[in-house]
């Protein structure tokens, strides 16, 4: 394997490539974010139909992880992120132009098709890329994902009261990144012939060595939506903070995840995976008891940035497992473990608050701890798959 500073460039040039194609992910979705609510606006749509027509684009998400595996396996990945990110780049400007709820869950679940097949390919990209550096940058990549999706809630917003009206913001968004993202993908590594990614299962569902890590994919994304939907509400109706002071965890709980992931190859480089996985687990396990087991704000808030850094690293480090897992290709290896978690990241939310109903949403978020917990046991059970650091 070649040291870092002997590189060559095509391999250089891939990377920026991927980094491109995280962002451009992170990008799109946030923009749409952005306009959820004049959407609803135009729509004249309750929160609960809302709600129903959102979880399409699960839905379609979940469709999409588990075909893209499949078409990487025959194509390639750089042909398939290639075609799932123009895909979304479509979904988004359709996105601008809804005239019922029937063409705006159509319009949704196309966009989860996009941003989840295209986060499965660019994910078998980058696990080529760094299997070529021979060391950890997977979280990197994670962490520009979150750039991107800063970037586009930011500019989203500012448009948003321009006002420019939805009908021409996402088509724009659309069109432009459509443009960078064929810019990009000549650099992308052109695996379209590789035996390596044909060779292997022929189905993207867990076996063997994947089942415990697609486990530990489901609890971590499972914890994370808890946080994402139940946090604010927490900090409002259990610590009782005003509205504009009760988003403040859930801010800091994504910002130290976005800082995490820059750190965490660094990390991962020097501790190795299995410790890695060990001290996630061992972070969100304390990270929620400190934010059961008080009534004031700085606790609270510091468990949930605790639980942020423990979160950060363990997914996009089980992809990168997952892809050198022998007798599979990569590109099924990560279908398999983006459906696992993406499943959990949509079970989190209604679990917790099914469980709310029955004891209390402070006991309900105890639920987290169990995942913790399941991370540092099956991480005992991990197969290794270090990478070289010659």
């Amino acid at each position: 394997m070649q040291k870092s500073n002997a590189l060559s460039p095509a391999l250089r040039h891939a990377r920026w490539a991927i980094i491109v194609m995280f962002l451009i992910n992170g990008w799109c979705n946030a923009h749409w974010v952005a306009r959820i609510p004049d959407a609803k606006t135009k729509l004249g749509l309750s929160e609960g139909t809302l709600g129903f027509a959102l979880f399409s684009a699960a839905v379609g998400a979940l469709i999409a992880q588990v075909l893209s595996g499949w078409l990487i396996s025959k194509y390639g990945s750089r042909r398939v992120t290639l075609g799932f990110a123009l895909f979304l780049c479509v979904a988004v400007a359709l996105l601008g132009n809804l005239w019922s709820l029937p063409t705006m869950m159509l319009g949704l679940a196309l966009h989860g098709a996009g941003v989840g097949g295209m986060d499965v390919a660019m994910n078998v990209q980058a696990t080529e890329v760094e299997r070529g550096y021979g060391k950890p940058i997977m979280t990197s990549f994670h962490g520009m994902w979150s750039v991107g999706s800063l970037l586009g809630a930011a500019l989203g917003g500012l448009i948003a009261g321009v006002p420019l009206s939805i009908n021409l913001h996402l088509p724009l968004v659309g069109i432009v990144s459509a443009g960078i993202v064929w810019f990009a993908a000549r650099a992308l590594i052109n695996d379209d012939n590789s035996p390596h990614e044909k060779s292997g299962a022929s189905f993207a569902f867990p076996k063997g060595a994947l089942i415990g890590m697609g486990v530990m994919a489901f609890c971590v994304l499972c914890a994370e939506g808890a946080v994402a939907d139940w946090s604010t509400l927490y900090m409002r109706d259990s610590l009782r903070l005003p509205p504009q002071s009760s988003t403040l965890a859930y801010a800091l709980f994504s910002g130290t995840m976005a800082v995490g992931r820059f750190v965490g190859d660094a990390i991962t480089q020097k501790l190795g995976q299995a410790n890695v996985l060990r001290g996630s687990g061992a972070l969100i396990v304390i990270g929620i008891i400190s934010v059961i087991a008080s009534s004031a704000v700085i606790p609270v808030i510091f468990g949930f940035m605790l639980m942020g850094a423990g979160l950060c690293c363990v997914f996009p480090l089980i992809l990168s497992m997952a892809s050198r897992v022998p007798g599979i290709s990569p590109g099924l290896a990560i279908s398999a473990m983006a459906t696992m978690g993406y499943t959990g990241f949509l079970v989190g939310p209604p679990t917790i608050g099914l469980l709310a109903e029955i004891f209390t949403l402070r006991w309900a978020l105890s639920i987290i701890g169990l995942f913790g917990l399941l991370v540092i046991g099956l991480s005992w059970k991990a197969p290794n798959t270090e990478l070289s650091k010659t």
